[in-house]
């Protein structure tokens, strides 16, 4: 009769492989909160900077300059030069929200079309391949598509259009709208896809099973159901167009003007912005301050499109179990 087999001796102590691992565990748990804690303060302190030092310097404007908040919003004249200066800013509105209108009307159905078809069409190898060769759209800096605007686009829209009699200016809001356009595709296709993507595949099947075509199921079942992701996608793309500087400056202009012709020159907030800090506007004076003031709107003008693409967001989200 064998006798009974004693259990195997414990490690020491000191031997224990898991002891260093549950302290560093227990360390990391203790200091995450903190430290993710802190790096959300970061962002919100670099926030609230930013938006006092320019509310401080508009402030400072507004008192040098003496005038009123409305004659600067809806002032239509714009010339710091003048005596006594005019700072009237609507014709740089209008010609920002010009650009970014005809840069929306270009990149949203190119964008929204792209994501169709990568989401509901593409074989899976095509979709690996072409979803990041889009995306490399989004990493070209900005001034290379303002080159490309003034080298390529002008050109190619002189050789169309003048033979028809069109004049077209060698900066012109038609170019900016084009480069912008192309610059914020990759925004709209890239969040679009994703949120087409994460729509369940039990909708498809039951739009299948009830003899829905492939098109159908893609407008009609699938785009509705992220239809709230697809319009902050949107909103954020519009913003990004609202808030570029680079590109905007070599292919639009600098002519602070109201005009419903694409083909001319026009002036946005940022290209004002530029020609401020690369003027010879001295520190403190009136014309220095204003570009603050313009960075301040347009700084609330971008802020209020982000915060109503996280209310569309919120108000239309869809959720699946």
């Amino acid at each position: 009769m064998s006798s009974p087999q004693k259990p195997p001796n414990p490690p020491p102590p000191g031997d224990d492989p898991w002891r260093g691992q549950s302290r560093a565990s227990a360390v990391a748990e203790v200091a995450a909160p903190s430290i993710l804690a802190l790096c959300g303060l970061v962002t919100v302190l670099t926030t609230l900077g930013i938006l006092v030092v320019l509310a401080a310097q508009s402030v400072q404007f507004f008192l040098k300059a003496e005038i009123g908040l409305g004659e600067f919003l809806f002032g239509t004249v714009l010339k710091p030069e003048a005596t006594p200066p005019k700072f009237g800013i609507l014709p740089l509105i209008w010609g920002t929200f010009l650009v970014a209108f005809g840069a929306s009307c270009i990149a949203l159905p190119i964008g929204l079309l792209s994501a169709i078809y990568l989401s509901e069409y593409a074989p899976r190898a095509v979709r690996a391949a072409l979803k990041p060769t889009l995306e490399l759209l989004a990493g070209v800096p900005t001034i290379v598509y303002g080159y490309l605007a003034l080298l390529m686009v002008t050109p190619a829209l002189k050789a169309l259009l003048e033979p028809m009699g069109l004049r077209v200016d060698q900066f012109n809001a038609l170019s900016a709208c084009i480069v912008v356009g192309v610059m914020i595709v990759p925004l709209v296709s890239s969040l679009s896809e994703d949120v087409l993507s994460a729509v369940p595949q039990g909708l498809r099947e039951a739009a299948y099973g009830l003899g829905a075509t492939k098109f159908e199921v893609s407008t009609r079942v699938v785009l509705p159901a992220g239809l709230s992701g697809v319009a902050a996608s949107f909103i954020l793309a519009i913003s990004r167009a609202v808030g570029e500087t680079m590109a905007v400056v070599l292919a639009a202009g600098t002519m602070a003007r109201f005009t419903l012709n694409p083909l001319t020159s026009v002036e946005t907030m940022t290209t004002y912005i530029i020609q401020v800090i690369g003027g010879e506007a001295s520190y403190g004076t009136a014309k220095y301050l204003s570009l603050f003031a313009v960075g301040l709107t347009l700084f609330a003008i971008t802020l209020g499109l982000n915060v109503l693409s996280s209310l569309v967001l919120r108000r239309y989200r869809e959720v699946y179990q």
